[in-house]
């Protein structure tokens, strides 16, 4: 099984008829539930599986493989692909790094049996700053007593499981939480209670349940790992999860941008059609573009998890940059659109659900600043003695057909990054002789501003690289998750040799470059050249049925559609 499998399952998104539709969608988004035809589905499909280590009996190995099927289903509702998918894994990531071997035995047993798992980490009062995390554990008579509130945890009324973070030591620093597995059948009623589902403008389908836990007891054995390691194993499964979800957003990305090419396609204006107006096909080339920077970068990080698991700033970098790009394309697609980018009826009312959508997708888990946060301190080191005098990545980091080993969650690191490959690419590429082309005059743009970063932020004083610091250290990193992505873009084209477009390569490369700021590199005749290409390229896919990412994969349905 996997994403194509997954796609015929679905079925055509554009028929009205499909229960598994767009239509459908909309319906269920509208009374705010989750698809009931689709999670059906996902039972049969065993969609728990691809969450599952295959030692466990599940059919996870490879994360960019659980990426393409999750973008896939998100490409469809990501309402299921949080409420149904993601969040599971997001729990279940933290047993395979931390439980022992009969949790872990425990946990795949009721995710292959269609069971659900919450992470319950969130608390209003503390968002994503869980050093001060108030929620307890406290040993007493052999067992553990939670006292505290969850809020805004995803599936926690309707899982079977919990895996709770939990303050058990009253020291300021990493080893003052811990985490815990706990069965909802363990919860005697007496001790915890649900409290009002929280409603969203965004995945409105997503049950968001709270609870409120008072000396609630539970078995001494549910403590996951060691005592006051909870921050440390959150901090290396969130390497995985955080790597996997901007993967994931080019499903929603895709669905958008094929909503509004189909628009521009068959509105009627001036006598012509909306595609016909100059600016239109500049946004929609823009969009694509900036999808296929987020799916190339993204493919890197997700490969960097089995081959490069000492580079723990990628993650949290790709979260960031992602991100902000798909939110930016959604709104330029929202000017194509006009009035029908916020109907919620109608052949394009699937594009406000994906908007909707996409946003809490884009802080959830970490926010964009908290990425930034946590890519600031490294800086400076890396700058001294990593960027322009490093090795470059290994080629097989960017080869995104090529054979990865198993990821094995135990050999990543939380601690400082000793080196910085995907920098090393950058230098390596921008210092070859140039030919004058586009591609050598953006390769010669990001390794000057490489040079450039390497200089402020080797210079960063310590005030800077802490939550406090100003806005300009945050430009600066800011900055190097730019020069991350556009290392990751110019590999995977180097690596992939006539396999990717020349125009996608300089469509891509001239969006990064655009938000570095300064002087263009392309000329106007250039760019305009340029974005006429990449539109044609993605009317074309379009009227192919194939997806806008690097796969170019066939989806369900004849022609193009609405």
């Amino acid at each position: 099984m996997g994403a194509e499998e997954l796609d015929a399952l679905l079925g055509d998104p554009w028929d009205a008829e499909n229960p598994l539709g767009y239509a459908a969608v909309l319906d269920a988004d509208e009374r705010h539930e989750m698809l009931a035809e689709g999670e059906q589905l996902l039972d049969r499909f065993c969609m728990n599986a691809e969450f599952v280590p295959v030692e466990y009996g599940g059919r996870f190995t490879r994360a960019d493989r659980l990426a393409q099927i999750q973008r896939t289903l998100w490409r469809r509702d990501p309402c299921l692909g949080l409420g149904y998918g993601l969040s599971s894994f997001i729990a279940s990531v933290n047993i395979w790094t931390s439980g022992d071997e009969d949790q872990r035995r425990r946990a795949a047993e009721l995710l292959l049996n269609n069971g659900r798992i919450a992470a319950a980490f969130h608390e209003l009062d503390h968002g994503n700053d869980f050093a001060n995390a108030e929620f307890s554990a406290q040993r007493r008579d052999g067992r553990w007593l939670l006292s505290g509130r969850k809020e805004i945890v995803t599936n926690l009324r309707r899982a079977d499981a919990v895996v709770l973070y939990a303050r058990t030591g009253e020291s300021v620093g990493s080893r003052s939480h811990s985490q815990f597995l706990v069965a909802r059948d363990d919860l005697p009623a007496a001790g915890v209670r649900d409290l009002p589902r929280f409603l969203s403008s965004g995945m409105r389908g997503v049950q968001l349940g709270a609870m409120a836990f008072t000396d609630c007891p539970i078995p001494a054995d549910s403590l996951l790992g060691a005592e006051g390691q909870g921050m440390e194993s959150a901090l290396r499964a969130y390497q995985i999860t955080r790597s996997i979800t901007p993967a994931v957003t080019v499903g929603p990305l895709d669905t958008a941008l094929r909503a509004a090419l189909g628009f521009a396609l068959d509105r009627r204006l001036y006598g012509g059609v909306a595609a016909d107006i100059p600016y239109v096909r500049s946004v929609i080339a823009r969009a694509y573009a900036d999808l296929l920077a987020v799916d190339a970068f993204s493919a890197v990080v997700l490969r960097a998890l089995h081959l490069s698991p000492a580079i723990a700033l990628y993650a949290p970098a790709a979260k960031y940059l992602t991100s902000r790009i798909a939110l930016d394309a959604f709104e330029e697609l929202r000017s194509v659109l006009g009035a029908q980018g916020y109907l919620r009826q109608g052949p394009y009312a699937i594009f406000q659900k994906m908007a909707r959508d996409i946003a809490p997708a884009t802080f959830a888990h970490i926010s964009r600043a908290g990425c930034l946060v946590m890519i600031l301190p490294h800086l400076p080191r890396l700058a001294r003695r990593a960027w322009l005098q490093g090795s470059p990545a290994a080629e097989e980091l960017f080869d995104l057909e090529g054979e990865l080993p198993p990821l094995n969650p135990a050999r990543l690191t939380v601690g400082v990054p000793p080196a910085d490959g995907l920098m090393g690419t950058l230098a390596e590429i921008g210092g070859r002789d140039s030919d004058g082309g586009a591609v050598s005059r953006f390769a010669t743009r990001f390794l000057d501003e490489l040079r450039s970063l390497r200089d402020e932020c080797a210079g960063l004083p310590p005030r800077d690289i802490t939550i406090s610091a100003a806005p300009e250290a945050f430009a600066l990193a800011d900055r190097y998750t730019v020069l991350l992505a556009a290392a990751s873009v110019l590999a995977v084209w180097d690596q992939a040799g006539a396999r990717y477009g020349d125009a996608e390569l300089i469509g891509v490369l001239d969006r990064l470059a655009g938000r570095l700021g300064g002087r263009s590199v392309l000329t106007t005749a250039e760019r305009e050249s340029t974005e006429d290409k990449l539109f044609a390229a993605a009317a074309q896919h379009c009227l192919d049925r194939r997806l806008f990412d690097l796969t170019a994969r066939r989806v369900p349905g004849e022609g193009r559609q609405p």
